[in-house]
């Protein structure tokens, strides 16, 4: 058997402010509640233990605690508390000491294994001021799972536990059969492994040890295309007077471009959210709620061709441009079609066009969309990050290179013969692009490829209303006053769109606002 250490006055000291501190925080948290919270005083709650020099450190990112507080919600149980300590015993024991008598659940996530920085049995050992055991059921397991017969083997400090801890099997949710290792617990505090694919397998298989609350959390989502400024009055009155029925957060977002703010309400009553919700919508400015849409690609097949076939001036640019994407498809197969794509405005909607045309066409068809990108000197940090969302968004096999258009076409003709059309962007409003026809080849002298050019005679704000009609999501520069899109040596934004707000600071419109077209590469030098 091995006894805890007596770690003198210091591990007596820890205990005794641990304990002050427990007394501290229950009367606080029983005097001073939130009058914002939705949690009943019987109500079942959580805190969340998160255990390890590597989260603190930045080596590792911590999803457990993400996806411990969404399952446990998901039961009923009001997660109040996530913390993060360090691979050091006192202080674990000093938070589990603290955190265990003010919650009916308190769960850890890491510190368990055989090497010396895996100290939380030991830690919570400490806290309870249990000695450490080998348990018999574990050390079997041990032997079973590791081979190690041997007493002093590193394997074998996993079957080392506090007295009085419980072994708790669970089920596999998707066969129904007994999981073949337990989860540890003692008292109220349940000891899960640190790797996330492990604790999620325990916590499925062990659901049953937190539900029963009886506590259902019914949640509302409001999006906004506000300033937070703007409507924090209109949430602070709202707030007051549903005190702890109902609670609302606010959360700006800065990458949508869509919404600026997302709204949450949240009760354990449906009818209480419910009806906060449609006070909200009737108290928020006049046209500021908008929708989200949350996967605008997996429904574009549905709503390019619904816009195309709406009789609208706009759905008639969208039908004769799937006209001519779908006589390239008729010409070429997929193998041999690509779009050029540089993140920018057009070519973000000649993607979604050609998408859109291609699954209609091939709706199990399981090749990837072929882009072309031509990298540039000094590409802006947004523009290369939506370029890798978009990526990931289309599920893009993306061919990169660096050069002049020619040097690019040269390139990808070498890598990759089998290509014989490019689906471009242009406008006649670009450069040297009034003479081009919706499908050209490209001019002598110039690697040989067919020019698709579906977008021709659309306009600027043709561009806008498609993308915006359709909540396709574009670079986040073209919020920030950026109407046309090159390197950051040669672009800035347009100053077109400049105004000065309320408080006499200068801000910029977005892209989508500007009036005069004609006015679109002022921003280019």
């Amino acid at each position: 058997m091995q006894v805890i250490p007596k770690l003198s006055r210091a591990v007596v000291r820890v205990r005794r402010v641990a304990a002050q501190l427990t007394k501290a925080t229950m009367a606080e948290n029983h005097q001073c509640s939130s009058p914002f919270s939705t949690a009943k005083e019987d109500a079942t709650t959580a805190a969340i233990l998160i255990i390890g020099d590597e989260i603190l450190k930045g080596h590792t990112v911590d999803t457990n605690s993400a996806f411990l507080s969404r399952a446990l919600r998901k039961l009923g149980v009001t997660v109040q508390r996530i913390t993060v300590v360090p691979d050091v015993q006192e202080v674990i024991a000093k938070e589990v000491a603290v955190l265990s008598p003010q919650y009916t659940h308190l769960l850890t996530s890491g510190g368990i294994g055989p090497t010396h920085d895996d100290v939380t049995f030991e830690s919570i050992a400490m806290a309870f001021q249990e000695e450490l055991h080998p348990h018999p059921e574990l050390t079997r397991l041990v032997e079973e799972f590791f081979g190690v017969v041997d007493k002093d083997s590193a394997a074998m400090k996993l079957a080392m536990v506090p007295h009085s801890a419980k072994l708790n099997y669970g089920k596999d949710p998707q066969t129904g059969q007994p999981l073949r290792y337990p989860l540890v617990s003692v008292h109220n505090v349940y000891i899960f492994p640190g790797i996330p694919s492990l604790l999620e397998r325990a916590f499925n298989g062990l659901e049953h040890l937190f539900a029963g609350s009886g506590t259902t959390f019914h949640t509302r989502e409001v999006f906004v295309d506000a300033d937070e400024a703007e409507i924090a009055p209109v949430l602070t009155r709202l707030q007051a007077g549903w005190g702890r029925r109902v609670a609302l957060g606010s959360y700006p977002d800065w990458l949508s471009n869509y919404h600026r703010v997302r709204l949450v309400l949240d009760s354990d009553s449906q009818e209480e959210v419910d009806k906060a919700r449609a006070q909200l919508l009737d108290a928020l400015p006049k046209g500021s709620v908008v929708p989200l849409v949350t996967d605008p690609v997996s429904i574009a097949t549905a709503e390019v061709y619904t816009l195309a076939n709406s009789g609208t001036p706009l759905g008639e640019k969208v039908s004769s441009a799937l006209k001519t994407i779908e006589t390239a498809l008729d010409q070429y197969s997929t193998e041999q079609v690509c779009v050029g794509f540089n993140g920018g405005k057009d070519c973000t909607a000649l993607l979604h066009l050609y998408f859109a045309a291609l699954k209609r066409r091939y709706p199990d068809g399981k090749d990837k969309v072929k882009a072309l990108y031509i990298r540039i000197v000094s590409p802006f940090p947004e523009m290369e990050r939506f370029l890798q969302d978009t990526i990931k968004r289309y599920d893009l096999e993306l061919y990169s290179v660096e050069g002049t258009i020619r040097q690019a076409l040269s390139e990808v003709q070498e890598r990759r013969p089998d290509l014989r059309a490019v689906l471009m962007g242009t406008r006649r409003s670009d450069p040297y692009s009034c003479t081009l026809t919706p499908m050209c080849p490209t001019d002598p002298g110039w690697p040989e490829y067919m020019r698709v050019n579906p977008l021709l005679d659309w306009t600027y704000h043709d561009i806008w209303s498609f993308l915006r009609t359709l909540y396709v999501p574009y670079c986040i520069l073209y919020d920030k006053g950026y109407t046309s899109l090159g390197s950051m040596d040669n672009t800035s934004r347009n100053a077109s769109l400049q105004m000065v707000d309320g408080r006499g600071v200068a801000r910029y419109r977005p892209a989508y606002l500007l009036e005069n077209e004609e006015e679109e590469r002022n921003s280019r030098a």
